[in-house]
């Protein structure tokens, strides 16, 4: 069994891990509550009542969070002729056909990857390579699209993607620890709000079954899911 830190068993012994607290009070707690040295990640973790092993089931979407993830978002867009020159107007980092043969040899410094429909015949290969990564474009999830300025500005905004994992668990960030409160409080509810907007027709009995919040290296914090129900 791995044996947490100095820093970790600090923070665990001024909570109580029993306790569900409201957002707002979660939230502070895992603000107060990070130990590392470095501006951490404020992550949600949310318990759905689905079975993902069910098509009708899965749980997935997009949000954009109003006070942004707190990361330097680089974005590729694999398009052609207008639609690259829209991309590059927008500001992504990388455009252009090429970056397809690139990526199967081997690059990938990139965080999000847009495509023009035309062009997944071509994107369709890297699948292998893209698909593990949680990197490869889908029309689900909005990054096969020919609005690809519009997508653009959201992934560089804070835009982010969700899926229910093979657990019946949601993990999604909702900014850094440095975040004033408030904006943590902002991005943590449009999460919540696009997560039950997203609710299968298929969910049977309680959906939100649990919500705890937690920073990359800190203990997590549970919230009370009633207030989702």
């Amino acid at each position: 069994m791995a044996k947490h830190g100095k820093g970790y068993r600090a923070a665990v012994e001024t909570l109580d891990m029993e306790a569900l607290l409201g957002p707002r009070e979660a939230l502070q707690a895992v603000k107060e509550l990070a130990y590392a040295k470095f501006d951490e990640t404020v992550d949600a973790a949310v318990r759905l009542g689905v079975d993902p092993r069910h098509a009708d089931q899965i749980v997935r979407g997009t949000v954009v969070l109003p006070a942004g993830t707190g990361r330097d978002v680089r974005v590729l867009v694999i398009a052609q002729g207008e639609k690259a020159k829209e991309a590059e107007e927008a500001g992504a980092d990388f455009v252009g056909a090429e970056y397809v043969e690139k990526i199967q040899g081997g690059w990938l410094e990139f965080d999000v990857a847009i495509a023009t429909p035309d062009m997944m015949k071509d994107v369709g290969k890297l699948g292998r390579v893209l698909g593990p990564r949680g990197l490869m474009p889908t029309p689900k999830a909005g990054t096969v699209t020919m609005d690809v300025a519009r997508v653009v500005r959201e992934s560089k905004a804070g835009r982010i993607e969700f899926r229910v994992d093979k657990t019946g668990i949601i993990h999604a960030p909702v900014g850094k620890v440095s975040f004033e409160l408030e904006a943590l409080l902002t991005n943590f509810e449009a999460l919540m709000e696009a997560i039950r907007r997203n609710r299968p027709a298929a969910a049977k009995g309680t959906y939100i079954r649990s919500v705890t919040v937690s920073s990359t290296m800190g203990p997590g914090v549970g919230i009370d899911p009633n207030v989702y129900r």
